[in-house]
C-alpha cells in the first residue's frame, strides 16, 4: 500500500486551539475526520488523476451529516452551530478541496438561500432531499462576461402568466453536470435580481461540463444554460429581491472556505513534516536542516494564527455578529496561507512532491480555484480595503 493510500494525517494544534471546543465540536470533527480517511483517502488521487467525479460519495456525504450541517434539524439538517460547520469543512477539504466543494455548495449556496429565501412548500419539498444527499444541486451566479461584477448579469426572465421563460448562460458551476436542481441568480422585467429554482428536466435547461481543468480535477465542474426554459412562478424565491439575495449566499460558502482551505494547509504541513523526519540527505533527516525548519516553522507559525482567526470568526458567526468584511478576511487569508504552504511543502518533498503518491500536488492546484472563487483574492482584498478607508476601489 503506498503512501496515498495510507493516510497518516495529524491534526496539528500548536496552541491547544482544541481547549476552545466543546466536546461535541470534537466528536464531529473526528467523525468526519475518520470518514475521509476510510472514504475519500484511498480513492481521491485515482479520481483526480482521472478528473472524475466520486458520485458515490453524495449520498455518504448526507449520511455524514456534510450537507447544511446548520439547517434546522425539522427540514432535514444537522441543526448544528457554525463552528460545528467549519469544523466539517475543514477535515473534508484536509481531504480534498473538490469534496469540500460539493458539501460547500449544497449546503451554503442551496439550501441556505432555500432555507432563508424560500416559500414553505419549497423548504419542505427541497431541503430533506438535498440534506440527504438523495438530491444534489448547484448554484448559478457567475457568468461568462460577469464574474467580479456579478450584477452585470444578462440571465433575464419574462413574465408568462402562471410562468416565466428564462433565458442565459451561467459558468464555472460547480456540481452543475450532476445536480438535480440549480438554484439561479436572474433580473426580471424590471431589471430586479431574483432567485430560481431550475430542475432537470425542464425543456431548453442544459448542464454541459467543463473539461480541461488543471484543479479542483475530482469535482464536477459544468455550465447552466436556459434556451427558453419554461420555469413554474411558485420556483420563484419569494423570500428576497436584489443582489443582497447571491451576496447573503456567498457570505456563508465564503465562511466554510475560510475552514476549509486552512484544511488544505494542514495536510501539506503534516505531510512535509513527516517527510522531513524520513527522508535522509547528507547522513541526516532533512528536517534537521537550518532552511527546512524554517520553512516548517513558518507553516505552522501562519496555521496557527489562522486557526485562531476561524476559530473566533465561527464565534462571531453563532452569536449572529459577523461581518460579510470579517468573512471577507478570513477567506483571503486562509486561501493565502494555504498556497504558500502547499507551495513550500511541494519544495521539501523535491521530485517527490509533484507525484500522486502525496497529497501536495493534487491540493496545490485545487487551492489556485478555491483562491479565485467565492470572490478572488484581489476582491477580498479591496472589500478589506474599503472596509477600513470608506473609499470603494471597485469603481
Amino acid at each position: 500500500m503506498n503512501a496515498a493510500h495510507t493516510d497518516l494525517f495529524q491534526s496539528p494544534d500548536y496552541f491547544q486551539v482544541d481547549d476552545l471546543l466543546s466536546e461535541e465540536h470534537l466528536a464531529i470533527r473526528d467523525a468526519i475526520r475518520a470518514f475521509v480517511k476510510k472514504e475519500i483517502s484511498p480513492i481521491i488521487e485515482d479520481y483526480a488523476q482521472r478528473a472524475a467525479f466520486p458520485e458515490h460519495l453524495v449520498p455518504l456525504l448526507g449520511q455524514m451529516g456534510c450537507f447544511g450541517p446548520t439547517i434546522p434539524a425539522s427540514y432535514g439538517g444537522g441543526g448544528l452551530d457554525y463552528i460545528s460547520y467549519g469544523l466539517m469543512m475543514q477535515e473534508l477539504e484536509r481531504g480534498d478541496s473538490g469534496i469540500r466543494s460539493t458539501a460547500s455548495v449544497q449546503g451554503s449556496l442551496v439550501m441556505y438561500p432555500i432555507m432563508a429565501y424560500g416559500s414553505e412548500e419549497q423548504k419542505q419539498k427541497l431541503l430533506p432531499r438535498l440534506a440527504s444527499g438523495e438530491w444534489l444541486g448547484c448554484f448559478g451566479l457567475t457568468e461568462p462576461d460577469h464574474g467580479s461584477n456579478p450584477a452585470g448579469m444578462l440571465t433575464r426572465f419574462t413574465d408568462a402568466g402562471d410562468h416565466v421563460i428564462l433565458n442565459g448562460a451561467k459558468m464555472w458551476i460547480s456540481n452543475a453536470p450532476y445536480a438535480r436542481l440549480a438554484v439561479i441568480w436572474a433580473k426580471d422585467d424590471n431589471g430586479e435580481v431574483r432567485g430560481l429554482i431550475v430542475e432537470r428536466g425542464m425543456e431548453g435547461f442544459s448542464t454541459p461540463t467543463t473539461h480541461g481543468k488543471w484543479s479542483l480535477r475530482a469535482s464536477a465542474t459544468g455550465e447552466l444554460v436556459f434556451d427558453n426554459v419554461k420555469v413554474p412562478k411558485e420556483n420563484i424565491l419569494p423570500g428576497v429581491k436584489g443582489m443582497k439575495g447571491p451576496l447573503g449566499c456567498l457570505t456563508k460558502a465564503r465562511y466554510g472556505i475560510a475552514w476549509g482551505a486552512l484544511g488544505a494547509a494542514m495536510d501539506c504541513y503534516d505531510t512535509a513534516l513527516r517527510y522531513s523526519k524520513e527522508r535522509i540527505q547528507f547522513d541526516k533527516p532533512i528536517g534537521a536542516f537550518q532552511l527546512q525548519q524554517k520553512k516548517l516553522a513558518e507553516m505552522i507559525t501562519e496555521i496557527t494564527k489562522a486557526q485562531l482567526l476561524v476559530w473566533r470568526l465561527g464565534v462571531l458567526m453563532n452569536e449572529g455578529k459577523a461581518t460579510p468584511t470579517q468573512v471577507s478576511m478570513a477567506k483571503r487569508n486562509s486561501c493565502e496561507i494555504a498556497a504558500n504552504i502547499a507551495r513550500n511543502a511541494r519544495q521539501m518533498l523535491g521530485g517527490m512532491g509533484i507525484t500522486g503518491e502525496y497529497s501536495i500536488m493534487r491540493h496545490m492546484m485545487n487551492l489556485e480555484s478555491v483562491i479565485t472563487y467565492e470572490g478572488t483574492h484581489d476582491i477580498h482584498l479591496l472589500i478589506t480595503g474599503m472596509d477600513v478607508t470608506g473609499f470603494n476601489a471597485f469603481k
